[in-house]
C-alpha cells in the first residue's frame, strides 16, 4: 500500500507519519511507500518503508500529481490555510483550500484506480453559535471564509466519489487541542495556549470569557480517527461522505480545571483575560455541541478522552519537543 500525506509537515501530519512508520502497516496490508507533502520538504522519518518529503503548493498541479504518483492508494488531505488567516486573506483561502482541493482531485482522478481520500474539513462548516446542538443531518452554513471553503471542498469531493473518481472520506475535525509548538494563525489557536503556555512555564492570554465552550478533540483521537478514515468501510456513507466524529464539548473554565488538576493553580494563573472581539466573532459562530451519533453507532469511531487525559496527554507526547523546538 502506498499513501500521500497532503500537510505531512504540519503537526497532524507529521504524528499520523509517525504512526505509520511505528505500524509498518494499515489494514492489515503493508506500506509500501509514504509521501509527504507541504510548502517546504517535512523532515524524514525511520520507518520500514521508503518515505519521500517533497515540497510545493497544493495549488500546483503539477506539484501535486507528483506527490500522488500511480499506484497511491490513500490521500489524506490536510493541507490547508487556518481559519483567521483564511478570514483576513480572502485570495489566498480560495487558492489553497479550493484551487488546492481541485489539484487534489484531479490528480487523484488521473490515477489508474480510485484512491481513498481522507480530508480534513471542520466544525468552522457549520454555525449555530453556543446554544446550538447540532445533529448529523445539520444544515453546513458556514459564518466565516475559512468553514466555506471547507464545505465546498467536501462537496466536490463528495461528487467525485459519486462519480466514482475517488473514494472519500470527509471528517469535520473539532478544534485539535493541545497543539504542539507555537501558536498559529488559526482563530482557535488559544485553546491550545491556554493550556500549552503554562505548561511551558510561559503566560497567555484568553480572547474569551470561561463560560465559553467550544467542540474539541485531541491530537491522540485525531490521529486514531485519520487512521480508521482511511481504512474504514465507507459503504454505509452513502452519498453523505461527511462525518461528525465524537468529540467533546468544553467550556474555557472546564479546561483551565484540568490544567490545574494537573498542573497545580500556578499553571492556571498564567493565563491572562484580554478580550479580543475579532477572535471572538470567528469563533462564536461555530457550534459548541454535535450529536455525533452517526460516527459512534454506525461507523466505529472512538469516543474523545477526558479533559485531565488531554493534558496529561500533551506532557507525555509533546511537551519536551516543544520545549526544545521554542528553545525554553
Amino acid at each position: 500500500m502506498t499513501i500521500t500525506i497532503l500537510g505531512g509537515g504540519g503537526f497532524l501530519g507529521r504524528k499520523l507519519a509517525q504512526r505509520l512508520a511505528r505500524d509498518g502497516q494499515l489494514g492489515g496490508q503493508p506500506i509500501e511507500g509514504l509521501t509527504l507533502f507541504d510548502l517546504t520538504p517535512p523532515p524524514s522519518l525511520s520507518a520500514p518503508f521508503p518515505v519521500r518529503c517533497l515540497g510545493g503548493d497544493v495549488s500546483d498541479p503539477a506539484a501535486v500529481a507528483t506527490a500522488i504518483p500511480a499506484g497511491t492508494r490513500v490521500v489524506v488531505h490536510l493541507a490547508a490555510v487556518v481559519s483567521a488567516q483564511a478570514e483576513a486573506d480572502f485570495d489566498l483561502g480560495l487558492r489553497v483550500n479550493v484551487q488546492g482541493t481541485l489539484a487534489v482531485l484531479q490528480a487523484c482522478r488521473a490515477l489508474p484506480a480510485p484512491p481513498r481520500v481522507v480530508f480534513t474539513s471542520s466544525v468552522a462548516s457549520f454555525s449555530g453559535g453556543q446554544d446550538a446542538v447540532l445533529p448529523d443531518d445539520a444544515r453546513q452554513l458556514p459564518a466565516n471564509s475559512y468553514g466555506a471553503q471547507k464545505a465546498i471542498g467536501e462537496l466536490l469531493l463528495q461528487d467525485a466519489t459519486r462519480r466514482g473518481m475517488l473514494d472519500a472520506v470527509n471528517i469535520r475535525l473539532p478544534t485539535v487541542t493541545i497543539r504542539p509548538g507555537r501558536p498559529n494563525k488559526a482563530a482557535s489557536s488559544f485553546v491550545s495556549a491556554i493550556l500549552r503556555e503554562p505548561l511551558l512555564g510561559l503566560p497567555t492570554e484568553l480572547p474569551v470569557g470561561e463560560d465559553f465552550a467550544l467542540w474539541i478533540c485531541s491530537p491522540r483521537r485525531a490521529v486514531d480517527w485519520l487512521l480508521h478514515a482511511m481504512t474504514m468501510d465507507t459503504t454505509p456513507l452513502g452519498l453523505d461522505r461527511g462525518i461528525n466524529p465524537p468529540g467533546r464539548s468544553a467550556t474555557v473554565a472546564k479546561m483551565l480545571e484540568a490544567l490545574e488538576t494537573v498542573a497545580g493553580p500556578a499553571a492556571r494563573a498564567l493565563v491572562r483575560h484580554a478580550p479580543d472581539p475579532v477572535i471572538a466573532s470567528i469563533v462564536g459562530a461555530w457550534p459548541a455541541t454535535f450529536t455525533a451519533e452517526r460516527a459512534r453507532r454506525m461507523l466505529g469511531f472512538s469516543e474523545q478522552e477526558a479533559l485531565e487525559e488531554v493534558v496529561q496527554a500533551f506532557i507525555e507526547d509533546d511537551l519536551q519537543a516543544t520545549r526544545a523546538e521554542r528553545g525554553l
